[in-house]
């Protein structure tokens, strides 16, 4: 068997098992996708048991190796850009509403590591080099990882230039990687008991907290209502709907004219007589004061069943009307047509002309089915082109999102400059581009996915990731340094390192600062970086929205500091020792 058919069938068998463990769960908890990386493990350990699998050697990493950490990187490429994406459109109104305060308890939980990880280094427990690839393995950062390598490689060379033994004062680089793969498994599950012991301690359902999430988030956004009124002032009577109040200001919409018996379609210039029941769409404080003025609520039913008139809803999926007003498109005079309602990512609003069009709005009208259908026309309302991936976009924004991660960012008294890396870059692209992307391409590409789509290119990418983070972690020794070297007592430290903060800073952000249960979830796992947490955190609720803009909203400032930390620590270590570097 080739070295890629045997590589693909160990993922593929890591990923079966994996998400066959996940799916156990006992009250409702479960690993979920995390079963994955544990799954990992065990085809790792035996592939490298039984089949000689080696994936680095003390040279560095062998062809394996190499073709493994390509799969792994861009399956977590595939998985943050779809983050990005999925969180994008309302991430910068989240920022604005809560993201000082989830930042601030992020902050925290950083420091928290970063102190008893050098409390148990001063203590004797840890030396410099098992310290940083504890503390990189326990907050599950990999980027961490890579410059905290870095630091002990640079300051290596640095001691031994000065006459000191690196081996002997705790800069051994080969011990790094190590330790980093003892912690980082029961990091995550620290992680995850984080995420569980909060909900059992404070008895949380999680429809509830979802239906907390999204009433706050749409909590500046009126509910748009209905009001059937009778006109009774003669003010109005012979004038047309336009001149109504409300109407004319774009702040009532007017969907159906019922006169008599007979239901009309409520154009501008229909004229209006006495006794003319309508139906009035809205938020309530302005329907109600439209009310008062037309004349008096009317219990009478004004449906379209039996008549030449039909409400349908049409979707814009015509890429020329992107970003165009509504009003441009002149659906009213064009084909004697009312929109009553613009629904956009499940949120109503009154319909305005000057309201730009985005791929995806839904347009609630009213009118004859053959002016219907030619509106649609215009429109798009294409079910299929609703559903179309549209692949150009997806690999734009990966190549913009790569190249924003490998970024230089210097930092004075740091020997490596920091990055992004490969996670932080693609997802911070993503926000942007399904943010501004239409605006920035003139409204030629949307950068949306499908939601069917955008679960697959999440899920795809997860699986990869932690199916290969776990094989190397197996095939490199795991279970040989658990069991007969440090490795348990790595496992035993990292895992104070991992879930000290994360439950002190997770009880005290859900009791002081009411952060919601599933945003908490995500901020947990953006703390760390951690897309298997984020994955677990994101399988609690059917809508992983809450949880993926928690992690999202932590995710930049966190990369720059869990980057920033080991080499901090280092720094501090050597300095604490006396040694003259």
């Amino acid at each position: 068997m080739s070295t890629i058919a045997f590589l693909t069938l160990a993922i593929s068998v890591a990923a079966v098992f994996g998400i066959l463990l996940g799916s156990v769960r006992y009250r409702g908890i479960g690993l979920g996708i995390g079963g994955v990386l544990f799954s990992g493990i065990f085809v790792g350990h035996f592939s490298h048991e039984l089949f000689g699998l080696t994936v680095r050697t003390a040279e560095g990493l062998t062809s394996e190796g190499h073709i493994l950490s390509y799969v792994q990187e861009f399956g977590l490429i595939l998985f943050v850009y779809a983050i990005g994406v999925q969180v994008g459109p309302s991430f910068f109104s989240s920022l604005r509403s809560m993201g000082a305060k989830l930042v601030g308890w992020a902050v925290l939980i950083i420091f928290l590591n970063c102190s008893i990880a050098l409390c148990l280094h001063f203590a004797g427990i840890l030396s410099i080099d098992a310290m940083v690839g504890v503390y990189s393995g326990a907050v599950t950062n990999t980027p961490a990882l890579g410059a905290a390598s870095q630091m002990i490689r640079d300051m290596s060379v640095a001691l031994a230039d000065k006459g000191y033994d690196p081996l002997a004062t705790g800069f051994n680089e080969l011990l790094v990687p190590s330790a980093y793969a003892m912690a980082y498994p029961f990091g995550v599950c620290g992680i995850l008991a984080t995420i569980i012991i909060i909900r059992l301690i404070f008895r949380i359902n999680i429809d509830e907290a979802a239906d907390e999430y999204f009433k706050s988030k749409t909590a500046g956004t009126p509910s748009v209502t209905t009001i059937n009124v009778k006109l009774l002032n003669k003010e109005f009577c012979g004038k047309k709907i336009i001149d109504l109040p409300g109407v004319k200001e774009g702040l009532v919409v007017i969907s159906r004219v019922k006169r008599e018996q007979e239901l009309l379609v409520p154009h501008h210039d229909l004229i209006l007589q006495e006794g003319d029941t309508l139906h009035l769409v809205g938020i309530p404080s302005n329907i109600g004061n439209s009310a008062k003025l037309i004349g008096k609520a009317s219990a009478e039913t004004l449906t379209t069943r039996g008549t030449k008139i039909t409400v349908q809803r049409l979707a814009v999926t015509n890429r020329h009307v992107y970003g165009k007003p509504l009003g441009s498109l002149h659906l009213d005079s064009r084909f004697q047509l009312v929109t009553s309602r613009l629904i956009r990512s499940g949120v109503q609003f009154v319909p305005t002309p000057d309201m730009k069009l985005q791929f995806g709005d839904v347009l609630n009208v009213i009118g004859e089915e053959k002016n219907i259908k030619e509106a649609a026309a215009v429109v798009g309302n294409s079910n299929a082109e609703l559903h179309k991936v549209a692949m150009l976009p997806i690999f734009i924004g990966l190549i913009l999102g790569i190249l924003l991660g490998n970024i230089p960012i210097p930092v004075s008294g740091v020997p490596t400059p920091m990055k992004l890396g490969l996670a932080g870059g693609p997802l911070v692209m993503a926000i942007l581009l399904s943010r501004f992307g239409a605006t920035w391409t003139f409204n030629t590409l949307h950068w949306d996915i499908p939601t069917a789509g955008l679960s697959a290119l999440r899920e795809i990418g997860i699986t990869l990731f932690l199916s290969i983070v776990g094989i190397n972690a197996g095939a490199s020794g795991f279970w040989q340094t658990l069991t007969q070297g440090p490795g348990f007592s790595w496992m035993c430290w990292g895992t104070l390192v991992t879930f000290i903060p994360l439950i002190v800073v997770g009880i005290l952000a859900y009791k002081i600062s009411k952060v919601n249960y599933l945003v908490l979830s995500g901020m947990l796992a953006g703390t760390y970086t951690d897309p298997p947490a984020l994955a677990f955190a994101n399988g609690l609720h059917s809508n992983p929205e809450a949880s993926s803009l928690g992690y999202a909203t932590v995710y930049p400032a966190t990369m720059f500091l869990r980057i920033l930390s080991p080499q901090v620590m280092i720094i501090i270590a050597v300095l604490a020792s006396g040694m003259n570097v």
